[in-house]
């Protein structure tokens, strides 16, 4: 009778053991692909208010929205009163979610896929997907997740998002301070949501 060895039985254990670990850290990915694959198909009969609605809890849920406002702020951040932050958390989170409703905004067969991810050296992960486009290229989105909550996109796999707001809100923040980067990302919000 041929019996595995320890060493193959510790090897399997261990391979087992990565499967939730995996799960776990594409956990987010996956609950906002399905709120967004949900909005797309209902995206008529919600409308733009209604997507945001939807989306709403699940991007409050699976986004670091605090922290990717203080990450697109930069070192100005600290200069804010705590008034000043909360209303930049409430402006960006708004505007951000009221983006993705604008832009999900209907369904030709779109399809997303997590292609993996990968751990980096400080704890933060990185999780490649992409929009499968029936009539298109793929659309390459990487999220980077800290303590399991996305705190930056990087689009086409390289392009930080939050790199590129800080340095268009660093022109804001330098006209008028916090007040003038909270009030134009109003104005884009509800721009957004008129759609």
């Amino acid at each position: 009778m041929n019996t595995p060895s320890r060493r193959t039985l510790l090897a399997a254990l261990a391979a087992l053991s990565l499967v939730p670990a995996a799960q776990a850290q594409t956990a987010p990915i996956e609950r906002l692909n399905a709120a967004l694959l949900d909005v797309m198909k209902n995206a008529r009969s919600l409308g733009v208010r209604g997507r945001e609605q939807r989306l709403r809890p699940v991007m409050e849920q699976v986004f670091n929205l605090p922290a990717m406002t203080r990450i697109a702020v930069g070192p100005p951040w600290t200069t804010f009163s705590p008034a000043d932050q909360q209303a930049l958390v409430t402006a960006f989170s708004d505007w951000s979610i009221a983006t993705y409703a604008s832009r999900f905004d209907g369904y030709g067969g779109e399809s997303f896929e997590i292609e993996g991810s990968a751990p980096r050296p400080n704890g933060d992960v990185i999780v490649n997907t992409r929009i499968i486009r029936p009539s298109d290229s793929p659309v390459q989105i990487n999220y980077l997740l800290r303590e399991g909550r996305i705190v930056d996109i990087y689009l086409t796999g390289t392009i930080s998002e939050l790199a590129s707001r800080r340095s268009e809100f660093a022109g804001l923040l330098r006209e008028g301070g916090a007040q003038r980067l909270v009030a134009e990302l109003r104005r884009r919000t509800a721009e957004a949501l008129r759609g």
